[in-house]
């Protein structure tokens, strides 16, 4: 697949197969993370892979999905929650993180989201969750402060995406099918060319 149809691809999945992910196509995903730029090049990320589905299972009930559309888009544990997570650390920079650092989580998680595609596999970038509670159960070195988890599995679901003017709705929702439409600007709406 190559790169402009892995950019298009890529959606936020929120409903999954029940069916695990291999540990190689996890590893693959934080592999590509270390690709992405970092400012300074200070590399102050930590990934941890969470595929035990005790763990899972922990982690998942501290998390929220979708806000918009809650609770048409809440998975359900056991029937169409996500099967692994990657949770991604930042090492503390005295008592906080630097705020460059969710700069360098995004260019990450992003790689890992168009690796996931590559992978047949579908992920949610997820800021929503107890930090305190799964930093705990994932045992995060206190050096370390979670900051984003990013939800993998088999992909159950099929969004779409709107391309919209700048007047409208940028919510996303639930069509008579059931199936997700999230609108995108078209590119004239957002760009300046001088």
């Amino acid at each position: 697949m190559d790169y402009e149809a892995i950019l298009r691809k890529r959606r936020t999945i929120r409903f999954y197969q029940n069916k695990s992910v291999a540990e190689k196509h996890l590893t693959n995903m934080v592999a590509a993370a270390l690709h992405a730029p970092s400012a300074a090049n200070n590399l102050p990320l930590r990934y941890t892979i969470v595929r035990n589905a005790d763990l899972v299972q922990a982690v998942f009930y501290q998390t929220k999905y979708a806000g918009r559309i809650t609770p048409r888009r809440s998975p359900e544990w056991g029937v169409n929650a996500p099967t692994a997570f990657i949770a991604v650390s930042a090492v503390k920079n005295g008592p906080q993180i630097s705020n460059m650092v969710y700069a360098d989580a995004g260019a990450a998680i992003m790689s890992m989201q168009f690796q996931a595609v590559a992978e047949n596999l579908g992920t949610c970038w997820i800021g929503a969750f107890n930090v305190k509670e799964t930093a705990q159960y994932l045992a995060i070195p206190d050096n370390e402060q979670l900051i984003f988890l990013l939800a993998v599995g088999h992909p159950a679901e099929t969004p779409v995406e709107d391309q919209i003017r700048i007047d409208e709705s940028v919510a996303y929702y639930l069509d008579e099918y059931d199936r997700l439409h999230v609108p995108k600007y078209e590119l004239e709406a957002v760009t300046r060319i001088l």
